[in-house]
């Protein structure tokens, strides 16, 4: 997989003001972490949002929304939107926010 710049910025414009907020180079992308934890990833074929297990079943009802795979293994509580659905201010939004909300929860790594 490639990685996708436009995706990377617009990803680093909506979260830019999280305190805690640090970035690496993963899963052929450009992966955003909150205090050491994944939140989300940008790449050519998608954004990776983490929603937490059993969090991630509105968001698989939206169309243009898939579990995310890792190889053949299916990652619960992750899932992939496609630009039509990232590209959508309030969709963005609400995958961002509903992975926000889990990632703070969890303790810093």
């Amino acid at each position: 997989m490639t990685r996708d710049r436009g995706l990377e910025e617009l990803l680093r414009d909506e979260l830019g003001d999280q305190s805690g907020l640090s970035e690496k180079s993963m899963f052929g992308g450009r992966a955003f972490l909150l205090n050491g934890n994944l939140l989300c990833g940008a790449r050519s074929d998608g954004i990776l949002i983490r929603l937490g297990k059993g969090n991630d079943g509105w968001a698989l009802a939206l169309p243009g929304v898939i579990q995310m795979l890792s190889g053949e293994r299916v990652m619960q509580g992750w899932v992939r939107a496609t630009a039509e659905v990232y590209g959508d201010d309030g969709l963005r939004r609400r995958l961002l926010d509903a992975a926000l909300a889990y990632v703070k929860s969890l303790p810093a790594k």
